[in-house]
């Protein structure tokens, strides 16, 4: 492909082949016209005779031999131990013998994606899809979390010291963190529920729906997995009730529903793990500022950096 100063795109190289070798402008005459050298001229002049039209357009660059290109055999070992084991070029290149950079060019070679782009169950290129609008699609997912006691849990007393707050029957019990997240806009909804029965899970539907339709978004699709509480008669009346098209993910595909998955992460990662809490009553108190940071000021760099709420076109408020 030309750079964007060439001088001379295949139409004008074009030209100048034929006002030489059609018209027989001296070679001077037609680099002055066309503002190239001497040589450019008569390099492309010099291709119209022998490849007419056709030889105008650019060349691959590669050379024709690459006497120091890794053999075939080694290049056949990195594929087939990428394919079995799925690791990157750093162990493929120690188990092979090469330097990583050679192991990161055969990977590239033979189109193999990078980890991060693979499934990493199959190694797969992972399919990323992103719906057109704002409600088409929303995803909805529940992640338990482990309450803390008063006086904190371990990590703040230490792990033997927290370790009998573990204990399911005696213990304080889990969080379960039920979310709603429009695929479009990354938009997040989230409520700390005692539970995940399909009554709760209905209940919790119809105020996601309504805390969307408040910031101008309609849900018009929900995505789940295929736990109990979304299978049952419960959770599709209350779909079709709010005119909610119900979606499920494949059974053992949670990638289909990775951006809620994601999201999960991120709430785990920035609130819930972010720094030691003495209390649950203490991390709860956090996470309304925390959600409406996610929402409204955190660059998402799965949207080129831009906040979810910004992708709202019609978002209350945005415009004054």
């Amino acid at each position: 492909m030309s750079h964007r100063n060439a001088p001379l795109t295949p139409t004008g190289r074009l030209r100048l082949a034929r006002c030489v070798v059609d018209d027989g402008w001296p070679l001077r005459r037609a680099a002055e016209r066309f503002q190239v050298s001497h040589s450019t001229a008569a390099r492309w002049a010099g291709r119209y005779r022998r490849q007419g039209a056709a030889g105008m357009h650019d060349r691959s660059s590669r050379p024709h031999r690459s006497p120091r290109q890794t053999p075939a055999t080694v290049e056949e070992q990195v594929v087939r131990l990428r394919r079995e084991h799925h690791i990157g070029p750093v162990r493929l290149a120690a188990r092979t013998g090469i330097a990583a950079s050679t192991a990161h060019r055969i990977l590239h070679r033979h189109g193999l994606p990078a980890l991060a782009a693979a499934d990493r169950a199959t190694g797969a290129p992972v399919r990323r899809y992103e719906r057109e609008r704002p409600g088409e699609l929303v995803h909805v997912d529940v992640k338990k979390l482990g309450r803390i006691p008063d006086g904190g849990g371990h990590k703040v007393l230490g792990r033997a010291a927290g370790s009998p707050n573990k204990d399911r029957r005696n213990g304080v019990g889990y969080a379960y963190l039920h979310t709603a997240l429009d695929d479009h806009t990354r938009l997040a909804y989230t409520e700390d529920l005692p539970d995940e029965k399909a009554a709760t899970c209905a209940a919790f539907l119809r105020r996601a729906t309504a805390w969307f339709a408040a910031q101008g978004v309609t849900v018009e699709r929900v995505l789940t997995d295929n736990a109990w509480a979304y299978t049952k008669n419960t959770w599709r009346d209350t779909c079709y009730d709010l005119g909610i098209s119900p979606r499920w993910t494949r059974p053992w595909r949670p990638q289909t529903n990775g951006k809620v998955e994601r999201f999960h992460r991120t709430l785990l990662d920035e609130w819930a793990y972010h720094r030691p809490y003495t209390s649950d009553s203490e991390r709860q108190a956090a996470f309304p500022d925390w959600l409406d940071w996610y929402n409204y000021h955190r660059p998402h760099t799965g949207i080129g950096g831009h906040t979810p709420a910004s992708r709202v076109t019609n978002l209350p408020g945005q415009h004054t």
